[in-house]
C-alpha cells in the first residue's frame, strides 16, 4: 500500500518536482544508513545556514564534498582494515549523504575542525525575486 499525503497543491503553483521528491521520501522512508553520520543544520541568520558533520577520525584526504545543480553531496571514505582492534565503538564506514539546496542557496565555503565539517551557506534571493508592488491596471 503506498503512503501519499494529499498536499494543499492548489495554492502552489510551479512545485510540481518538489512534491514528487517528498511524495518519494515518504513512500521509500528513512533507512538506518542515513542516520550516519550525525548532524546539524543550523539557521545562523536569515540568510546564513551551516552544516556540521561530526566525522571523528576521519581526514581532509577521506572527505569529499561536490555540488551539481540543486544537491550538495558529502562522501567520505576510510580504510582501517589493516587496524586490529580490540574493541571497535567508532565507525569508519564509507558513506554518502545528500542535502537537497533551493536554488538560492549557495555554498560559501567547507572547513574540517576538530572532527566537525562545517559547511557554510548563503541564501542570495536574486533582485526579482524579492518582494515587490505591483501596479494594477484598468483594463486589458
Amino acid at each position: 500500500m503506498k503512503n501519499t499525503i494529499t498536499w494543499p497543491q492548489s495554492s502552489f503553483i510551479g512545485f510540481d518536482r518538489i512534491w514528487k521528491e517528498l511524495d518519494q521520501q515518504i513512500t521509500q522512508g528513512v533507512s538506518h544508513s542515513s542516520a550516519f553520520p550525525r548532524h546539524n543544520i543550523i539557521k545562523v541568520d536569515e540568510e546564513h545556514s551551516r552544516i556540521e558533520i561530526a566525522l571523528a577520525g576521519y581526514s581532509l584526504d577521506d572527505l569529499s564534498i561536490e555540488v551539481s545543480g540543486e544537491t550538495l553531496t558529502v562522501s567520505g571514505s576510510k580504510d582501517d582494515s589493516e587496524v586490529d582492534y580490540l574493541h571497535k565503538g567508532i565507525s569508519y564506514k564509507s558513506f554518502t549523504r545528500k542535502f537537497r539546496l533551493s536554488d538560492s542557496v549557495v555554498v560559501k565555503q567547507a572547513d574540517f575542525v576538530n572532527g566537525l565539517l562545517v559547511v557554510d551557506l548563503v541564501s542570495k534571493v536574486p533582485e526579482e525575486k524579492k518582494t515587490r508592488s505591483v501596479n494594477i491596471g484598468t483594463g486589458m
